[in-house]
């Protein structure tokens, strides 16, 4: 997981080109728009980490920094 392309992910992609790009992704497609990563594995955790980041946006009403903080610390938490 890379932050400046998760970042960059939110800053391009729309909520419709990353739920295309997930669906491309898990059948094993090259997805529509250009996701960083160093693998279909890593493009993965970008488009799913921006889509849970934009949901808890719209949802609870946060910016971004707040979201990608909130993000970041349940990665942390779930594997110590």
């Amino acid at each position: 997981m890379k932050i400046p392309a998760i970042k960059l992910l939110a800053e391009t992609a729309t909520i419709e080109e990353l739920k295309l790009a997930e669906e491309a992704l898990y059948n094993e497609q090259q997805p529509a728009i250009t996701v960083p990563g160093d693998d279909e594995g890593e493009q993965l955790t970008h488009v799913l980490a921006v889509l849970w980041i934009r949901e808890e946006m719209e949802v609870r009403g946060i910016a971004f920094p707040a979201a990608l903080r909130e993000y970041t610390s349940r990665v942390r938490n779930s594997i110590s």
